[in-house]
């Protein structure tokens, strides 16, 4: 490995530096060669910094460091004078900023090894972010159901029977995002919801929903997953507040340089804890006010709040284009 080859070179030429002068033997006049030796000397010494094993950088290049200001010694034993004392100075110097160049470089791999276990960190917990808000928005479809197949149970069995399989394919679906995000954090691979999922995902909400989607829409991944995310939050709202909507809208398409996702519904005059700033209390869920910041991060913007025709709107505006 390169960090011991660094010891043993060093260690090498440190040895024959001192014997030089112990056997009376002095260096010749092949400066290229000296030169090419004191290179790999400075190279191992700084790549052995670089890749040492925490608390061992100082010790595996202590050896090749000395090693180069030593090769003075092959020139013979020399009267201890101000230019002596100069040209070991300036070897010695040499050498630190080799050791320095390792150290810098050190810091660089650890802030990039820092950078990508921060930046998966912050993955995995947009994907449970992502999760939660996905199976919300199916328990609150099973919730829904379950409450009609209730009261249809006594007066007409046929559609209540059909509420509980509604309820039993929200439930699979319910498992199929857990498993998939599972998937996901477990680092196998798989792509967080897109736009490509939209229809699916209003097709599961019911009838009265109806999608607009603009054909052949391409966006960045990270504005898709976050189109996605915006319209399930809005339908999960829907679902919770105003379960008696009788039209959502799903609207999704370009203005101007940015795309833009609304859903609106009908309504049902229970505007209470809809806005951004009811999603704070909402246990165990970032509601709005976490979509909204996601939408910030992004350099959009989200709005929320009644449409004025007796319904409720959300918005979200997500540019294209720097700046």
């Amino acid at each position: 490995m390169v960090r011991w080859a660094a010891v043993i070179a060093g260690a090498v030429s440190l040895a024959v530096s001192v014997a030089f002068p112990l056997v009376g033997a002095r260096y010749g006049d092949d400066s290229l060669l000296v030169l090419a030796e004191v290179g790999v000397l400075l190279v191992l010494a700084a790549v052995a910094v670089r890749v040492a094993p925490a608390g061992w950088w100082l010790r595996l290049s202590v050896l090749p460091a000395v090693a180069v200001p030593a090769f003075l010694l092959r020139y013979g034993w020399v009267p201890v004078t101000g230019p002596a004392l100069g040209g070991f100075a300036a070897w010695t110097l040499v050498a630190v900023v080799a050791v320095s160049v390792g150290l810098y470089l050190r810091r660089l791999d650890a802030a990039r090894v820092r950078s990508v276990t921060e930046a998966r960190h912050a993955q995995r917990l947009q994907l449970a972010r992502d999760l939660h808000d996905f199976v919300a928005h199916d328990v609150s479809g099973m919730l829904a159901q379950a409450q009609a197949g209730q009261l249809l149970a006594s007066r007409d069995p046929a559609a209540a029977a059909a509420a509980f399989r509604r309820i039993e394919q929200a439930g699979l679906q319910a498992l199929a995002s857990l498993d998939r995000t599972v998937h996901m954090l477990d680092g196998a691979g798989g792509l967080p919801a897109g736009l490509a999922d939209v229809p699916e995902l209003v097709a599961r909400f019911g009838s009265s929903v109806e999608l607009d989607l603009s054909p052949e829409l391409v966006l960045p991944r990270e504005v898709e997953a976050t189109v996605y995310r915006v319209v399930v939050e809005a339908l999960t709202n829907v679902r919770r507040h105003a379960p008696g909507a009788s039209r959502v809208l799903v609207r999704v398409g370009l203005r101007g340089s940015s795309v833009v996702v609304g859903v609106v519904d009908s309504g049902s005059g229970r505007f209470a804890g809809r806005g951004l700033g009811a999603g704070r209390g909402r246990r165990g869920g970032l509601g709005l006010p976490g979509l909204a910041e996601r939408v910030e991060a992004l350099g959009g913007t989200l709005v929320a709040g009644p449409d004025g025709t007796g319904g409720w709107r959300v918005e979200a505006s997500l540019p294209l284009t720097d700046g």
